[in-house]
């Protein structure tokens, strides 16, 4: 398969992956609290192909494969933008079974479905290959250590086992690099076994940026070169419960990278650059692809958790929005004006597009520059 086949497939079926399983969890979420569904859509613009069910959803594809939406009876578009005067013109039972109609707690839940919906996809992903393959794990010992490097002014040596980092069990060279990426410029308290005896030393990862399909990052590193003695590796196994719990730390890791990733925009320490759109996210699925199905499922479970906090970011158009707009509701007993919501929601949708463009603009700087 080429390249470009490879990139159009993999690209395909994480984005339907991710937008089905988000679009589901408001669906199934609305079907519970009782509020009919007017249509599921994965895509926008004209219909490819469709059907309608018992219950009177239609569900179809689109022309545009880059999303989808569900509309709930009482919605103005795709967006959920509520639609008064419909609502009002409705008979009070059918008005009943509106997304307007149901109380400001079963809203927010049939919002907030969507991005937990991403949530546990991750969480079930990660679980799943866990269980089922299990994982490589090389242990935390230290080849080398590079000349200059914070690990040498640190006094780490070659042969040391890391054993805890800021009194965190480090049980794979994997949490060595998982916490110092993210700590550059802090002090870290090491704990190293040494010929039989136990050392603490103090290390300062120091930033540095590294080139990746999705952008620079900018990381901490302390000069480390992993064990490269195959006895170093093993495979371990995991039953139902804790490949769950290791399914839950992977996905709370990409949230804590993310949020870290937006504190370090505003701080001046990230770049953003890192900021990836559709262009670069089909990119990394072809590659994806090419390496195997367990890469690419794998990826499709990071995007999850992407989409998903994307989606709750306090903008009017976003679930966040929506969600914003509840908890007002809420603290006022009252929903907020129909003219202040739609302005929101108009100045949301600027900001949307305005990201669309940036994000786009910045994927095409990046790939044209190799």
């Amino acid at each position: 398969m080429s390249t470009f086949l490879f990139t159009v497939v993999g690209f395909m079926f994480v984005l339907a992956l991710v937008v089905i399983v988000h679009e589901y969890g408001h669906y199934i979420v609305g079907r519970w609290c009782g509020v009919e569904v007017s249509t599921f859509s994965i895509g926008f613009g004209p219909e490819l192909f469709g059907w309608t069910d018992r219950r009177g959803t239609r569900w179809r594809v689109a022309a545009i494969p880059l999303g989808g939406y569900v509309k709930f009876l009482g919605d103005a578009n795709a967006a959920s933008v509520p639609d008064p005067d419909a609502v009002n013109n409705l008979p009070p039972e059918q008005r009943s079974r509106s997304f307007p109609g149901k109380s400001v707690a079963q809203r927010a839940a049939i919002v907030a479905a969507g991005p937990v919906a991403n949530f546990l996809l991750a969480i079930l992903i990660f679980a799943a290959t866990a269980f089922f393959i299990g994982s490589n794990v090389l242990i935390p010992r230290i080849d080398t250590v590079q000349p200059g490097s914070a690990a040498e002014r640190a006094g780490l040596m070659s042969g040391d086992l890391i054993r805890a980092i800021d009194g965190a069990p480090i049980n794979a060279f994997s949490d060595i690099q998982r916490i110092v990426s993210q700590k550059a410029g802090v002090p870290l308290a090491i704990s190293v076994e040494r010929g039989g005896r136990t050392i603490d030393l103090t290390a300062t990862p120091e930033l540095r940026e590294i080139k990746s399909p999705l952008g620079t990052q900018r990381i901490g590193v302390l000069g480390l070169q992993a064990s490269r003695d195959p006895a170093d590796w093993r495979v371990e196994h995991y039953g139902p419960l804790e490949s769950l719990a290791i399914g839950a730390g992977e996905t709370w890791q990409i949230v804590e990278r993310t949020g870290s990733y937006i504190g370090g925009l505003f701080a001046g320490r990230e770049s953003i650059d890192q900021m990836a759109g559709l262009p670069r996210i089909a990119l990394v699925s072809g590659q994806a692809a090419k390496a195997g199905f367990i890469p690419l499922i794998n990826l499709a479970a990071i995007l999850s958790v992407s989409i998903g906090l994307v989606n709750l970011l306090p903008i009017p158009m976003l679930d966040g929005g929506h969600l914003l707009y509840y908890a007002f509701e809420w603290v006022r007993g009252r929903p907020l004006s129909e003219r202040f919501q739609e302005y929101g929601f108009r100045v949301g949708l600027a900001l949307v597009v305005a990201l669309v463009i940036f994000v786009t603009w910045n994927d095409i700087l990046a790939i044209s520059a190799g």
